[in-house]
């Protein structure tokens, strides 16, 4: 049973602090074996729930902490310095259950939300699709209302994130037949609902305990009530909760990576030193400057994506470009940190069981994730040169 979390992290430095807490004592530990055994991480995740952070989106009223954006950017960082798998797992929870209390209903609280807060309901979010790419918000999936209390799906979702293991799956389906670009509807799926069959295990190269399998739904009849919002008019959840959450959770995830990759660059030319002489790596002149520049190209991208959170939690006009290209940079950065980070550190990281080479692999799905890095980039011009972003 998780902890009164309500009375103790109402403040966001009390958030990331028991984040850290939970990422030095038990994600630190657990991070190797996931990543080699390409395992769910249970434990780290039970460990977050077990904190109080499970709900910190879902608003105080329903016993939640009632945080935005900003604290799922400092806690998906946090998780993700340590194991980038627990943070994106986490991450995904986030964004789905913010989906849930948008316009939830007081169904929805009781089922969903409250025991979210509780720490006893962990969610996930299951967009894509075989047949659609990184265009998430074309769903093929569909929803047809047999009755007025009845919605039987079809469909198939890929790299569901979380696959198997959570107690509700937020997806999206086609409105009522309609595969056009926005137009589709959200519902909550039960984890044990009948008619779900998952695919074999995740083998990436990258992010190996995410668990992202496919989802084949056959026949599966869901009460109207699980739907979220009015049926059809989705683009707003699209823009206003989904891209907002997803685009920061993804973000700070790999934004803690780039800072892991950075820290074992930095102790290893604090710590070496050449056998003959004795004299440390860190006097050489080209490797202070080369570390100096990963420093101001990490510290950089942290301020675009906590600017973005903020602007984005305020309500901002400039928040959708910000959201979209603090994505993009953190790719760029996280990758290019990483491999900067093996090259200063030599042979020494340049092994399949390292630290740096788990960054490496983690930091590169940072550009494979819908929106994928190029889709952002276009879309920020979209949004800068006041075009619809969906337009072809």
């Amino acid at each position: 049973m998780a902890r009164d979390s309500t009375s103790s992290l109402l403040d966001l430095g009390d958030v990331v602090a028991a984040a850290a807490d939970v990422a030095a004592t038990v994600l630190r530990g657990d991070a190797e074996e996931v990543d080699r055994e390409a395992r769910w991480p249970a434990r780290s995740i039970a460990a977050v729930r077990e904190a109080g952070l499970g709900g910190i989106v879902v608003p105080r009223a329903h016993g939640g902490l009632d945080h935005g954006l900003l604290a799922v950017a400092r806690v998906c960082e946090t998780l993700g310095r340590e194991c980038a798998s627990t943070a994106i797992c986490v991450g995904m929870h986030y964004v789905a259950t913010a989906v849930i209390a948008a316009k939830a209903t007081p169904d929805h609280v009781e089922r969903y939300l409250e025991p979210i807060a509780q720490g006893s309901h962990f969610t996930t979010l299951a967009l894509s699709e075989p047949g659609t790419g990184a265009h998430f918000y074309i769903p093929q999936t569909t929803a047809e209302e047999t009755d007025a209390d009845t919605i039987v799906v079809n469909g198939t979702k890929t790299f569901v994130t979380n696959g198997g293991h959570a107690d509700s799956y937020v997806i999206s389906v086609a409105a009522g037949g309609e595969r056009e670009a926005g137009l589709f509807s959200c519902v909550v799926l039960p984890g044990d609902a009948a008619g779900l069959s998952w695919g074999a295990p995740w083998q990436g190269l990258g992010m190996r305990g995410n668990d992202s399998r496919s989802l084949t739904l056959e026949d599966v009849r869901l009460e109207r009530r699980q739907l979220l919002g009015s049926h059809g008019d989705e683009i707003w959840y699209v823009f206003n909760v989904i891209a907002p959450y997803f685009l920061v959770a993804m973000a700070g995830t790999y934004l803690g990576v780039a800072t892991a990759a950075f820290e074992e660059a930095r102790t290893h030319l604090l710590n070496r030193r050449y056998a003959t002489g004795g004299g440390a790596l860190a006097r050489q002149p080209v490797l202070q400057h080369r570390i100096g520049a990963m420093w101001a190209w990490l510290e950089r991208t942290r301020r675009l994506v906590y600017f973005a959170a903020e602007a984005a939690d305020a309500g901002h006009d400039d928040a959708l470009p910000a959201l979209c290209s603090a994505k993009a940079e953190v790719a760029d950065c996280a990758v290019g940190i990483a491999n900067e980070a093996l090259t200063l550190t030599g042979g020494i990281a340049y092994r399949e069981s390292s630290r740096l080479s788990r960054c490496l692999r983690d930091a590169r799905a940072a550009h494979v994730m819908a929106p994928t890095t190029d889709m952002l980039r276009t879309w920020t011009g979209r949004a800068l040169l006041e075009l619809p972003l969906l337009s072809d």
